[in-house]
């Protein structure tokens, strides 16, 4: 009797977590979306509450026009223009959702892409700098930084702990 509850639980236990089966893409395993150096020109910066100023996302070097590559296998979850900019967005499973703007794209909600697939172009609009392509991680709904999604590392910064 013992022996069949714990079975029980692990097997509910197992159906609340996700169980589908497939596992979260593992960071340092994300192929860079677009040709060309690995730049950076705005980083990551966490909000310090769910409602406050911060960037979500990193802007990378990318001229209008550029392929842009999906970076892991996924799931077209949107398409279309949100305010004044085009954008595509991949459900890659495991809770881990990619935002990519702005992207002229051809896909549809529902379309299968494999990493290195073409999901779109550099288009223009949007808060990012012209010439760059802004990426967006979301992991269980909370944004994250998507640089060691890439196999980089942020470098730290150490700031005072305490005031004297």
């Amino acid at each position: 009797m013992r022996t069949r509850l714990i079975a029980i639980v692990l097997s509910l236990s197992l159906s609340l977590v996700g169980g589908t089966g497939d596992p979260p893409a593992v960071e340092g395993t994300w192929e860079w979306p677009v040709d060309g150096a690995r730049s950076v020109v705005e980083p990551f910066r966490a909000p310090a509450h769910e409602y406050g100023p911060g960037h979500r996302g990193m802007d990378v070097a990318a001229v209008a026009g550029a392929d842009v590559r999906a970076p892991a296998a996924g799931v077209v979850a949107f398409r279309g223009t949100v305010v004044d900019r085009p954008l595509i967005t991949i459900d890659h499973g495991g809770g881990r959702v990619s935002t990519w703007e702005p992207v002229a794209s051809a896909l549809s909600p529902g379309d299968v892409v494999s990493a290195g697939d073409l999901i779109g172009t550099v288009a223009a609009g949007g808060h990012a700098e012209r010439g760059t392509l802004h990426v967006g991680v979301r992991l269980d709904v909370r944004y994250v930084n998507p640089l060691p999604l890439f196999g980089e590392v942020p470098r730290a910064i150490l700031l005072p702990c305490c005031e004297v």
